[in-house]
């Protein structure tokens, strides 16, 4: 059966006006009359049977089933661009996997590592993605995903590859003429809080028996990146895995206040959609990504 879908030319003539609100500018950037544009969105207007745009005096508006239909079709415009332009640049050679990862594990500790992969790998590609929510394959473009929680999405396998372990660090300043410091110690410190992890000083405090009042409270930051660049202005103490401040560590601009860690209930997950479990392609990131958690864990 013949697909209900708009011609290309005319789903660009749409959103190049959405995007400008202007007929005339979107014919200035398709290299079209203003003519063929009102041509293309009337035919688009009676192909669906709904008005997309209307007249003011200062032009034209979309009204709000154009607003909903432009941001519905531009998230597909883009994609199509995006492989369209992926397949040009390598002419149709080897494979890409489209990974959704968790923005600062990409960071601090994927993307550094990433190099190997591909010398091993070197008809392999792969784009990255922030996701931090679990989400449906069917629904996405994406054929594996990198996420810290817990696993058990349908219709999908999960590969264990570490738990997080976090520590106590701050700056070397704020710890300066302290000596020895202790738990409760701590607990006098302004403490940074990360958002997604609300309970962190309260399970860390708890498992050395401690209780603070005030544990929860504290500026709040979303992203480990965001608790390190705190902590290492001197604004407290934060919550932080190793893994993700090894540069920091290193260089002595952050250090760890108590080397007392404690391991979170979730853990990190290689997902991939069970239709995809076999694939090639994915099992070369999957053993490499193992490869990769034992030597940094040593286990």
């Amino acid at each position: 059966m013949r697909r209900k879908i708009p011609n290309t030319t005319t789903l660009l003539a749409f959103e190049a006006a959405a995007r400008h609100e202007s007929f005339t500018k979107a014919a200035s950037e398709l290299s079209l009359t203003q003519g063929a544009v009102c041509r293309q969105i009337g035919g688009l207007e009676e192909f669906l049977g709904v008005k997309l745009f209307r007249r003011t005096r200062r032009g034209v508006e979309l009204t709000e089933a154009g607003g909903t239909y432009c941001r519905q079709i531009t998230g597909q415009l883009d994609a199509i661009e995006r492989d369209t332009l992926s397949l040009m640049a390598h002419m149709g050679r080897g494979h890409t996997i489209e990974l959704a990862v968790m923005p600062t594990f990409a960071t601090c500790w994927l993307i550094p590592r990433l190099n190997s992969f591909f010398k091993a790998n070197p008809d392999i590609r792969i784009n990255l993605t922030t996701q931090t929510r679990p989400f449906l394959f069917d629904e996405t473009t994406f054929d594996a995903s990198l996420y810290h929680g817990i696993a058990g999405w349908p219709g999908t396998e999960a590969f264990f590859l570490m738990r997080e372990e976090a520590v106590p660090v701050c700056s070397p300043q704020l710890l300066a003429g302290r000596g020895s410091i202790g738990p409760e110690e701590i607990g006098t410190m302004p403490l940074l809080q990360q958002t997604t992890r609300p309970y962190a000083w309260r399970n860390w405090f708890g498992s050395l028996g401690v209780n603070v009042i005030g544990d929860m409270s504290g500026m709040r930051l979303e992203l480990f990146t965001m608790l390190a660049r705190a902590a290492e202005e001197g604004m407290g103490v934060a919550l932080i895995p190793p893994m993700y401040i090894e540069s920091e560590l290193k260089s002595g601009s952050l250090v760890i206040a108590m080397d007392q860690r404690t391991v979170s209930d979730s853990a990190y997950f290689f997902i991939v959609p069970e239709a995809k479990a076999d694939d090639p392609t994915l099992l070369a990131l999957r053993d490499w990504l193992l490869d990769e958690v034992r030597l940094f864990t040593g286990r």
